[in-house]
């Protein structure tokens, strides 16, 4: 982001009130804490136990992983802003976290597509689901979704990198994002708009139709299965992801669907918060509470910690 006058950026933030200011410090500090506990927790368990070294918990270790890369781009800035007081940031450092947080939130869809279609491999295919899903496809799935990511956002950012800013440096945000930012620049920011809507819908039309049709065929399968309880078991496999795609969808959708321009700022700040602190915080509790195979193994290694304690 290059300039001749302006050096600096200034974060209006959520909230000018200095005790609200102190209980969010406490209150994102301590989502972050246990988000970044959670998922790594979840990382953990899937590297050390066994019969968690399929798929499904491989794409869930990634998932996971990309969690706290995202709430880690997002959360410590601010906490920082809110501790010290400095409202301030660079233009370097501005660029590279919003580099980041794109990087991060657009490789997510892709890899919550992979995953609906990872379940719809086992669901529908599941004699020759181990063959398909190998190792190495799994590996090659993870790649396909960071280059889809990192091709997605570098056309609107390297364009972005020419923007100019002459009147104001203040971002009525609490994080270098792409609306309050274009808002400040005195440049002609309208091709840039463009892409970036036509890079957003081409993300989440695409992702979205992988992860919809991926469910309408599980769904098919799984109300030809002839018992119940072979239903309700396989219902429950896709569960918690269904969950966390309504999550990540639903505030995507929020953000774009605003009751008035008026209140569209505030609006975003607040689905803002939801996604960058308590959707990775969420994340690892849903998919741990309504697993059973992760439940277990979470238990087995508190056992062993305490047996381990004991001795």
């Amino acid at each position: 982001m290059r300039n001749h006058t302006v050096t600096t950026f200034i974060f209006l933030g959520l909230t000018d009130d200095a005790q609200i200011q102190s209980l969010l410090l406490i209150f994102l500090f301590l989502t972050y804490l246990l988000s970044i506990t959670g998922n790594l927790t979840i990382i953990s368990l899937t590297l050390i136990h066994p019969h968690l070294k399929t798929p499904m918990y491989f794409f869930l270790q990634n998932f996971s992983f990309l969690e706290i890369l995202f709430t880690s781009a997002c959360i410590p800035r601010y906490l920082y802003n809110l501790a010290t007081g400095d409202k301030t940031i660079t233009y370097s450092a501005c660029a590279t976290q919003a580099f980041f947080t794109d990087l991060f939130g657009v490789t997510e869809f892709f890899l919550l597509a992979t995953m609906s279609y990872d379940r719809y491999m086992a669901i529908c295919n599941p004699l020759h689901y181990a063959t398909i899903m190998s190792t190495s496809v799994c590996r090659r799935f993870i790649l396909c979704c960071w280059v889809a990511g990192l091709l997605i956002i570098l056309p609107p950012f390297g364009l972005s990198q020419n923007l100019e800013f002459c009147d104001s440096n203040v971002i009525d945000s609490f994080l270098c994002d792409v609306s309050p930012f274009l808002k400040i620049s005195c440049s002609d920011t309208w091709v840039i708009e463009q892409m970036v809507i036509g890079c957003a819908v081409l993300t989440f039309i695409t992702t979205l139709l992988c992860v919809v049709l991926s469910y309408i065929f599980i769904i098919k399968t799984i109300m030809r299965f002839p018992s119940s309880q072979q239903r309700k078991k396989a219902f429950s496999t896709c569960s918690s992801h269904m969950i966390v795609v309504s999550i990540t969808y639903g505030s995507c959708i929020f953000i774009y669907v605003k009751p008035s321009a008026k209140d569209s700022v505030a609006i975003n700040k607040g689905v803002i918060v939801l996604t960058t602190s308590i959707a990775p915080l969420l994340n690892p509790f849903i998919y741990t509470l309504r697993n059973k195979q992760v439940k277990q193994a979470f238990q087995d290694s508190v056992k062993r910690m305490a047996s381990l304690s004991k001795k």
